[in-house]
């Protein structure tokens, strides 16, 4: 009697222990991400005025080439918008976000049209991403597909409409972006594939540049003809 009356009262009692560690580990989930989302929040007040010195995307990758073992040299150089071409501007936003200065960070339409494919196929695709949720991604985040990094997009990406222009959105875009292995921003990227100043670009380039932009590490301006010539056709389309 006195052995198994201890163990029934375990018995009784783990169930209920382990509904309050659940309900602490969701707290501190719950906590740690209302934490990130303020410190986020506070970094893009901070950059109406000051350049980001790294992003997350860059740190995800100097991280990939330590585990790999392979060199990573890091190019970037940020520069104003003025000083970048308005070619490679007009060429982005054809390429990326054809209704970047309409929309208030998203677009609705095209993200519709994608859910819907890929509650068809089960699955997370890529696609209608506007440059504002791509920024976002790319400073507090990971370039991995889930429905987290999603959530956290679709709560900062208002917040960052409230604080920055549309021109300083662009401008940190164009600026933090990658254009190659190691190689961030429109600067280091001009200078990288073309010798020359992000300023100095002719349309081509600028095109080719923006062709590359949704897998940077894979393609390569000089193999991008087909989706340039689609590019091009948009910037017409646009009064480009």
């Amino acid at each position: 009697m006195s052995t198994s009356a201890p163990v029934r009262a375990k018995e009784r009692i783990t169930p209920k222990r382990k509904r309050r560690w659940i309900r602490i580990t969701l707290i501190c989930i719950g906590a740690v991400a209302v934490a990130f989302w303020l410190t986020c929040s506070l970094m893009l007040l901070s950059l109406r005025w000051m350049d980001p010195p790294t992003t997350s995307v860059q740190i995800e990758r100097r991280i990939e080439a330590l585990f790999t073992g392979r060199s990573y040299t890091k190019l970037h150089t940020s520069v104003p918008l003025a000083r970048i071409s308005p070619l490679l501007q007009h060429a982005v936003i054809a390429a990326e976000d054809t209704r970047f200065y309409a929309h208030h960070g998203f677009d609705w339409g095209a993200i519709k049209k994608v859910v819907d494919e890929d509650f068809e196929k089960q699955r997370i695709g890529r696609g209608a991403s506007t440059i504002d949720q791509q920024l976002v991604k790319n400073l507090f985040l990971t370039t991995s597909r889930s429905f987290i990094r999603k959530g956290f997009e679709f709560t900062l990406v208002p917040m960052m409409e409230l604080m920055l222009s549309k021109n300083r959105i662009l401008e940190l875009y164009l600026n933090v972006i990658e254009w190659g292995s190691g190689v961030y921003g429109a600067e280091a990227a001009s200078e990288y594939w073309y010798h020359v100043h992000a300023s100095e670009l002719t349309r081509e380039q600028a095109i080719h540049l923006a062709a590359i932009i949704p897998a940077p590490l894979k393609r390569k301006p000089d193999q991008m003809n087909e989706y340039s010539q689609t590019i091009e056709k948009r910037m017409r389309q646009m009064g480009w």
